[in-house]
């Protein structure tokens, strides 16, 4: 078992989401197992990014259905819609390393709660091969323990529609709440 966790951390990507760093349709990872509500509806983020005319946060959540990330993390982003759209937000974006069919229902209970996404689109997307948060060098190995897979830690990217990256979050312990909360992103937008 040990030796299939170095095997597997040795394929994770040393790269890491940095400002300047561009999210555009060409890039591999970004339509490579991302899925919007079932497996027969795949997705380019790089598409969804350059769809809008202003800048696009993207929140990565260590698995749909954990605490934090139904009871804290995307409430707080609901919560706060109109404060990103006057800081020339156009769009959530949320990315998780699940299954098309987990992020449709998690999608489908976040609105149930707050259905108020008429501000700015709020879209929940599934990482099902994991290669979206592999290619930001958002993977952790802890989370086996958790979620029984590798999973991305909680993280949160500021682009503009030109799919360069603009700010960057990263929680120190990789499931916090705190640097990649709504509040503090719209902090530093």
């Amino acid at each position: 078992m040990f030796k299939a966790l170095s095997k597997q951390s040795q394929l994770i990507s040393k790269r890491s989401f940095k400002v300047g760093d561009k999210l555009t349709p060409k890039v591999p990872a970004l339509s490579n197992g991302i899925f919007e509500d079932s497996p027969g509806n795949a997705i380019n983020l790089g598409e969804v990014i350059s769809g809008v005319n202003g800048k696009s946060v993207i929140v990565q959540l260590p698995g749909s259905f954990s605490p934090a990330c139904t009871l804290t993390h995307i409430p707080g982003y609901l919560s706060k819609l109109k404060d990103f759209k006057a800081k020339g937000v156009d769009q959530i974006l949320v990315t998780t390393v699940n299954d098309p069919f987990v992020t449709k229902a998690f999608k489908d209970l976040q609105l149930k709660i707050d259905p108020k996404t008429t501000e700015i689109p709020v879209r929940i997307f599934s990482d099902s091969k994991g290669e979206f948060a592999k290619f930001g060098n958002l993977l952790f190995e802890d989370s086996i323990k958790f979620f029984g897979n590798i999973r991305g830690y909680r993280a949160a990217i500021v682009v503009d529609n030109k799919g360069e990256v603009l700010k960057t979050f990263d929680e120190p312990d990789k499931v916090g709440v705190a640097e990649t909360s709504a509040e503090n992103v719209l902090k530093h937008i």
